[in-house]
């Protein structure tokens, strides 16, 4: 029977935000390195979108970014984490797992972040020009792993 988290709207994000990426762990679980390394839109000026180690990347790189944006404006200050290229699918299971753990000790550590935030000044404002509130953003960041667990899968029916 699944467990879920009891800290209200914070819970939910996190069980849905685990939920996304385990998914996607599960569907990396399905391929092997070769796969991983493929390119396989060659016509994308978008460089996090030829393979899928390119959106893997771009993935992990990104779930870091949502946690840092946070810990910037309300915890303190923190070094945005470099995109690290990795080399099996294995690395990059392992990569989403430490992700999500990353974002979930912020959250325990900090059970009192304002969740919810109606004045658009106090937002956080994100580097595509975007404002959110940590709902938002945490609603973002569980989309974005959709959305690219989706493009997988359809790279996948090109590999395959």
């Amino acid at each position: 029977m699944k467990k879920y988290r009891a800290n209200g709207a914070v819970g939910a994000l996190l069980d849905e935000y685990e939920k996304s990426i385990l998914e996607l762990n599960d569907l990396l679980a399905s391929m092997n390195d070769r796969q991983l390394t493929q390119v396989v839109d060659h016509e994308t000026k978008d460089e996090d979108c030829r393979s899928v180690q390119t959106i893997m990347t771009h993935v992990i790189s990104a779930g870091y970014n949502y946690t840092d944006t946070i810990q910037n404006k309300y915890v303190r200050r923190v070094e945005y984490k470099k995109k690290e290229l990795k080399s099996t699918i294995k690395e990059y299971r392992s990569g989403l797992i430490d992700m999500f753990v990353y974002a979930e000790k912020l959250f325990l550590e900090n059970p009192n972040l304002p969740i919810e935030e109606e004045n658009d000044h106090n937002k956080m404002h994100v580097s595509w020009g975007q404002s959110y509130d940590i709902e938002q953003l945490m609603e973002h960041a569980i989309v974005h792993v959709l959305r690219h667990r989706r493009q997988i899968e359809r790279f996948l029916l090109k590999i395959r």
